[in-house]
């Protein structure tokens, strides 16, 4: 007997098999369209679902009706938006029904039933969170501000001590800014401000929580909150008023935002939720641009309704691989709907600032300021006598080719002045971490990541130049060899390794023979323990991938003292965005490449990407209301 597909047990095999769906849409559309089919919808609901689905692939939490998504998308006339109101699979907002419809129609938006429902539980949630403020118990005056920052009352710091002075009484604040105007610094002393309030109200301590989305951003807060830390001790703040603040922030673990909530991983859903609230009465997320609409919504479904929430990140950036644009539409709401809850950070506070008005120049969509401020940068030269901006016409894979090379020789240089195929103790500290620093001196970042212009393509191009070195010839053939390094793409919260986190092989000895380890920065644990790097096993680590080209996506919550950015030569690819071009050349901290053409730039300088929901629109709509 013939055993039945899926598609036969769901209908499918009664929908017609020649239909010519449009050609951006994945298959998981087209399934959309089928089960729609064969659950009684018309043609029109039908297609408008398999839109609905293609738009939430691509972070939209929502399809525009009034608009077309895409090129060759239809824009949805009149009739058939009524075909769609009267459709049994669509619901209503205002619809008072038992059973939920798989899609909801909103004004001139059709969404997915769960982007509906996040976006209006997001919106509630923040909404009420803005209205929620309280008179502190204990405001922080201007020499308890003045002993936060060192002494310091320059006018640089303005903005940070606002944010820091604002924060007391409020549920809800939002902290924005681009590399190097101290976030960070600011996020330390609002925990050190935001601790010594919940004392003086409650007479305990809080229960402090920081995350982010990804284990690299995570371990990066942790490590920056640690060392501010250790220099405010050493100053005049480390005094009886604010000793014991200091540490209960440093004993504080950053996590991930799925650890924090519990994530249940392949069994879906997390342990802390509104009927099981997180035990934190202050709640820090770092680099919030990251997080997705799905994501928000279960971190405030499982917040204490009283509990301090503080989202920090950079709003121009390169917005979540999931659903929406979270930090851009509530900064956009709080700028369009003033009260005190947002503080944008803008003075840059490095040294070497050259690349600012470049950085700036991005952010605006400036053609003609870019040009200029690469202009300037590009005579001037860092402290160690690199060019601190250089453009590559890289435009055909001759061209890259020829780069590619140049970079792996320099790459060759670089491993060769830290001796990386000299085996050195376990307990050479100094030795190990200038091997391992190799990962923040220079980094090849790429727009895309498949194809010749790709981060997997050039990763293993100049994995195989360098491989060709003479001095890696005793591991020719092997898939370790010292200085590969990799990156971890999938957690393992046994080896405490996390998606995004970096580690390089190095040649070791241990015992009177040398051994292959890679090295990744040190947990929570390793740094109470003293350690400042781990050394593990390479056979032991969790799926991973070669990292000596990232995608731009993937270097989010990085920073290098040398960054390459890679364009498509394409300029009609849909990837040349702002958002991308200044996630990519602000990952520099000291000196950038540009690698592409001048038509791919422009097109990434003039090209937005927007994604379509309504959540800023419910934000504005929620504050008007009250």
């Amino acid at each position: 007997m013939n055993t039945p597909v899926a598609g036969e047990r769901f209908g499918f095999s009664r929908m017609p098999r020649d239909t010519a769906f449009p050609e951006v849409w994945r298959e998981l559309d087209r399934a959309i369209w089928r089960w729609v089919l064969a659950h009684g919808g018309d043609p029109a609901t039908a297609e408008a679902a398999g839109w609905v689905s293609h738009a939430d692939g691509f972070g939209h939490s929502a399809l525009p009706l009034a608009q077309a998504l895409v090129s060759g998308a239809p824009s949805w006339a009149s009739l058939q938006r009524e075909t769609l109101r009267d459709s049994a699979l669509v619901g209503r907002p205002d619809a008072q029904t038992d059973a939920p419809k798989p899609f909801v129609l909103d004004g001139d938006h059709l969404y997915l039933l769960r982007n509906h429902r996040s976006e209006i539980a997001v919106a509630a949630a923040l909404g009420q969170r803005r209205r929620s403020i309280s008179l502190p118990c204990q405001p922080l005056d201007d020499a308890d501000l003045r002993d936060l920052f060192n002494g310091s009352w320059s006018e640089a710091e303005a903005r940070q001590r606002d944010a820091v002075r604002q924060v007391l009484g409020r549920r809800l604040m939002v902290l924005a800014g681009g590399p190097g105007t101290g976030k960070t610094t600011t996020v330390l002393r609002m925990l050190l401000g935001l601790s010594r309030e919940h004392l003086a109200c409650t007479g305990s301590l809080p229960q402090i929580r920081i995350a982010a989305p990804t284990g690299k951003a995570a371990r990066r807060l942790g490590e920056s909150l640690r060392l501010g830390v250790q220099q405010l001790q050493g100053s005049d703040a480390g005094g009886a008023t604010w000793a014991t603040h200091l540490q209960a922030v440093r004993t504080v673990e950053a996590m991930t935002v799925h650890r924090l909530l519990g994530s249940r991983g392949r069994h879906g859903g997390f342990a802390f939720h509104a009927g099981q609230a997180l035990a934190a009465d202050i709640v820090v997320v770092d680099e919030a641009s990251m997080l997705d609409l799905g994501m928000l919504h279960a971190l405030l479904d499982a917040l204490r309704e009283e509990a301090v929430l503080v989202l920090v990140g950079d709003a121009d950036q390169l917005t979540s691989v999931g659903t929406g644009s979270i930090l851009v539409d509530i900064v956009q709401a709080l700028e369009a709907d003033p009260r005190g809850d947002l503080i944008r950070l803008s003075h840059c506070f490095r040294a070497d600032a050259a690349l600012v008005p470049i950085n700036e120049a991005v952010r605006v969509g400036d053609v003609d300021a870019f040009e200029a401020a690469f202009s300037t940068a590009s005579r001037q030269a860092t402290a160690s006598g690199m060019q601190t901006a250089v453009r590559h016409a890289v435009v055909d894979a001759a061209s890259l080719r020829r780069r590619l090379a140049a970079w792996a020789g320099e790459l060759r240089a670089s491993l060769d002045a830290v001796a990386i195929t000299t085996a050195v103790a376990r307990e050479d500290v100094d030795a190990l971490q200038a091997r391992f620093a190799m990962l923040r001196r220079r980094q090849l970042l790429c727009a895309l990541r498949e194809g010749p212009f790709g981060a997997a393509q050039v990763a293993a191009s100049l994995a195989a130049q360098l491989r060709a070195w003479d001095a890696l010839a005793p591991w020719k053939g092997r898939v370790w060899y010292p200085g590969r390094s990799v990156m971890i793409i999938r957690n393992d919260h046994t080896a405490r390794l996390y998606n995004g986190d970096l580690g390089v092989c190095v040649l070791v000895q241990d015992g009177g023979r040398s051994l292959l380890q890679v090295a990744f920065e040190p947990s929570a644990e390793d740094v109470a323990n003293g350690r400042s790097l781990r050394l593990l096993d390479p056979d032991t680590l969790p799926p991973h991938e070669d990292a000596l080209a990232l995608t731009v996506h993937k270097s989010q919550g990085s920073e290098y003292a040398r960054a390459a950015l890679l364009l498509p030569p394409d300029a009609n690819s849909p990837l040349l965005t702002r958002q991308m071009l200044y996630t990519g050349l602000s990952r520099a901290r000291k000196a950038v490449e540009l690698w592409g053409a001048e038509a791919s730039t422009h097109a990434a300088l003039n090209t937005v990407l927007c994604r379509h929901g309504r959540l800023r629109e419910r934000l504005l709509e929620v504050a008007s209301s009250h």
